[in-house]
């Protein structure tokens, strides 16, 4: 896999968000109170919210729109919602964040 790097752990507040613009897409990168990563496409499947301005709550982000609850792990929405986003391969290492670009470029290609 190719890894891309986006910046530092440090960068993303703890149950907070950054957004990161690729080539092919924007990404919400996440981090919890427990200091675990997440990246997910950065809009909510409902009317396209932007995700990375939500509220982080556990493995969840809710959007700051409508209030559709998303996984963080699954991309899918929560709840009696159905929708879901692309969750992108992140990676913590020496405190330094990593996408795989990859998964980006066969995303743009569908």
């Amino acid at each position: 896999m190719n890894w891309h790097p986006i910046g530092d752990i440090t960068d993303i507040p703890l149950l907070g968000a950054r957004c990161v613009k690729t080539p092919y897409l924007k990404i919400a990168v996440f981090r919890t109170d427990e200091h675990e990563v997440y990246a997910i496409e950065n809009r909510c499947p409902h009317k396209g919210g932007p995700l990375s301005e939500g509220i982080v709550h556990g493995t969840s982000v809710t959007c700051p729109l409508h209030n559709w609850v998303i996984s963080l792990e699954t991309g899918k929405a929560l709840g009696a919602d159905e929708g879901e986003v692309r969750t992108i391969p992140v990676k913590v290492e020496d405190g330094k964040l990593f996408i795989a670009l990859e998964s980006l470029m066969l995303a743009a290609a569908e």
